[in-house]
């Protein structure tokens, strides 16, 4: 590490990552872009199971990169009682152990919450699964998909009249390792004061279930099922997306004076006095006579003549943009998206900046995702000297 690097936030905390494929493997990413020595171990035939996946580069998954950094790789095989006893070596001196195997799996190879968290009483010991630890659910193996369908976000997103939609992204997965490493930071927290470490049990079903906070608010007040809208919103009109003549933007300008504004700039003075759309309420309910007005007006120019118009007007209004476009986009490229490190192997590599922005202590990629069993001599020998 380079002597002039600023410090992170966690230098000095040690990770043990005992997890596959993406839900844990993104909670130790973000642990280890803000310090953390991840030490992650993996299995001696072939490794995580995201190294497979595609992409490739040079050979390499670049899945498998985006959330490894910043970790070092040691293979060792679960069954082997030599192996199972370097696991528990790295646990007595880590101050994080997460895990994402199926519940109670870890129990059987000797290395549960009661056997290590005996060993270090100061460890935080992070599982992550498909539905949590207990219930009647806890034994199914848990995958993004299955875990949005069962948290009510498939049957929530889609056309109204139409199939339930998977979110094209792993959003369960993310948002499931995102909690996780919340969860962590505060019992690391806690642990100052307690002096004692503690389990956390995160499931990527309640993490999706999280997501849902208008639907859950439906719910918790009505105590009925809350309708599909497409890309209707529950409580703000008008609030979606509309097409323009060469493209789409989003549009929220549901506020009174944003919908005032909007009437004057399309030309339909006439609509606010309408009683169907004089308040947010009064559009909610009228959205089905109120969009196909808004949509032909606004397919009459392009994106950039009606962008230019919201915005003097301080109309909530952007274009809507692929991934790429994002990334080279004038803000992407201003707050820094992708950065570049070096990897002495490689070369200059391109990457993802951390998603963590600390001023003080900020974090940044020390290295890349590691080789398989990179580090294991490395790692062994730091065993060696404890």
């Amino acid at each position: 590490m380079d002597g002039m690097a600023p410090m992170g936030a966690l230098d000095g905390l040690v990770v043990l990552d005992l997890t596959n494929f993406l839900s844990g493997p993104y909670c130790t990413m973000l642990l280890g872009d803000m310090g953390a020595d991840v030490i992650k171990v993996e299995r001696p035939d072939g490794g995580d199971d995201a190294r497979r996946m595609p992409p490739f580069v040079d050979g390499r998954s670049a899945p498998f990169s985006v959330w490894n950094r910043n970790k070092r790789s040691i293979a060792l095989d679960l069954k082997q009682p030599a192996d199972v006893e370097t696991v528990r070596r790295i646990a007595r001196r880590a101050d994080v152990l997460v895990e994402n195997f199926r519940p109670g799996t870890l129990d059987r190879l000797g290395l549960g919450w009661e056997v290590l968290g005996a060993e270090n009483p100061l460890l935080v010991w992070c599982s992550i699964s498909g539905f949590g630890g207990t219930g009647p659910w806890a034994a199914h193996g848990g995958l993004d998909m299955m875990a949005q369908g069962m948290s009510g976000l498939m049957a929530g997103n889609g056309p109204p009249d139409g199939e339930p939609y998977r979110l094209p992204i792993a959003i369960t997965d993310v948002t499931a390792g995102m909690y996780a490493a919340i969860a962590v930071l505060g019992a690391i927290q806690a642990r100052h004061r307690t002096g004692k470490g503690q389990r956390i049990d995160q499931s990527l079903f309640e993490a999706g279930v999280s997501l849902g906070v208008y639907e859950a608010a439906h719910v918790l007040a009505l105590g009925t099922k809350p309708q599909r809208l497409g890309q209707l919103h529950r409580g703000s009109s008008p609030y979606r997306v509309f097409r323009t003549r060469d493209g789409w933007i989003t549009l929220g300008a549901s506020k009174d004076k944003f919908w005032q504004a909007l009437c004057r700039i399309i030309g339909r003075e006439d609509l606010p006095a309408d009683p169907r759309f004089k308040t947010n309420a009064d559009r909610v309910k009228h959205n089905a006579q109120l969009l196909p007005i808004l949509q032909d007006a606004l397919a009459q120019h392009g994106s950039a003549h009606w962008l230019r118009q919201f915005e003097a007007a301080g109309i909530p209004s952007e274009p809507v943009l692929s991934y790429d476009e994002a990334m080279a986009h004038p803000q992407g490229v201003a707050r820094g998206l992708i950065t570049t490190y070096e990897d002495p192997k490689r070369g200059p590599q391109k990457a993802l900046f951390p998603p963590v922005r600390l001023e003080g202590t900020p974090a940044r990629i020390r290295r890349g995702a590691p080789d398989l069993d990179e580090h294991g001599a490395e790692i062994r020998a730091w065993l060696g000297a404890g």
